[in-house]
């Protein structure tokens, strides 16, 4: 999933830019990056120390310290792969196809749709909404870059606040 969007340009001789695998940050780009974080990110610590344990809330035992390292390890390896594969090149077709509304969000039904494979519920397709805010950001900063951070640091938070039992 990481090296196959690459690949694609490579040999269509495209250039990597239209796919936003031209890593950069604008001044707008990390001001969205922020905006997001704190949009999503402050009301989600709210809600988490108020749900039920079975769903990730306060009662829910915590990650010994190298469990959490690996899933920090993972989670953001996870968001450097995801975001070249559904947001460089899947978005930039599903746009090119269907306009940035209906591609960003076939992008990000993709995108929770395949949290499924390695585990089943309700929460892992709830990936769909930050796909959404990935894919605005992509396609306002125009590189891939401003959706990793983001996708990078929701996985340090959920890690830390809401492990998934």
């Amino acid at each position: 999933m990481l090296y196959f969007p690459y690949e694609w340009c490579r040999r269509r001789h495209e250039d990597e830019k239209i796919y936003g695998l031209k890593w950069f940050l604008t001044k707008q780009s990390k001001k969205d990056v922020i905006i997001a974080l704190a949009v999503t990110l402050i009301p989600l610590t709210f809600i988490t120390f108020h749900w039920p344990v079975e769903w990730g809330g306060r009662g829910l035992k915590h990650p010994s310290f190298w469990r959490a390292i690996d899933s920090l390890g993972g989670g953001i390896a996870a968001a450097f792969i995801e975001e070249t594969f559904f947001r460089g090149w899947l978005q930039t077709l599903t746009v090119k196809k269907f306009g940035v509304y209906i591609g960003i969000f076939l992008a990000s039904l993709l995108f929770a749709l395949s949290h499924l494979i390695v585990l089943t519920g309700w929460l892992r397709v709830a990936t769909f909404f930050p796909g959404i805010v990935m894919g605005i950001l992509r396609h306002r900063g125009g590189s891939v870059l401003p959706s990793i951070i983001y996708h990078a640091l929701c996985n340090v938070w959920a890690v830390w606040l809401a492990p998934i039992p």
